[in-house]
């Protein structure tokens, strides 16, 4: 199992919220083909076929609970696979 495969594996257990690296997060999110701008400390990613917007910030080296939670339920609801 790959480490972007893992942490997808963390993201959609959702035990683990307040656990999941910033970087990690990111690199799931482009390997999901997802595109990156940065405007500050807000890592703002989009993709085509998808309505929502992911605005994610980090919280010391970890993304913040709620991010996660907001990226699984994008994850789910567009069936997404790495």
């Amino acid at each position: 199992m790959s480490r972007v495969e893992k942490i997808l594996k963390d993201v959609l257990c959702g035990t683990s919220d307040a656990n999941i690296s910033f970087i990690a997060l990111c690199q799931l999110l482009k390997r999901l083909s997802f595109k990156e701008r940065t405007k500050g400390s807000h890592h703002i990613f989009t993709r085509d076929n998808v309505e929502e917007i992911i605005n994610i910030q980090s919280k010391g080296s970890k993304a913040k609970p709620y991010q996660v939670k907001q990226v699984r339920g994008i994850i789910l609801k567009y069936k997404m696979e790495v």
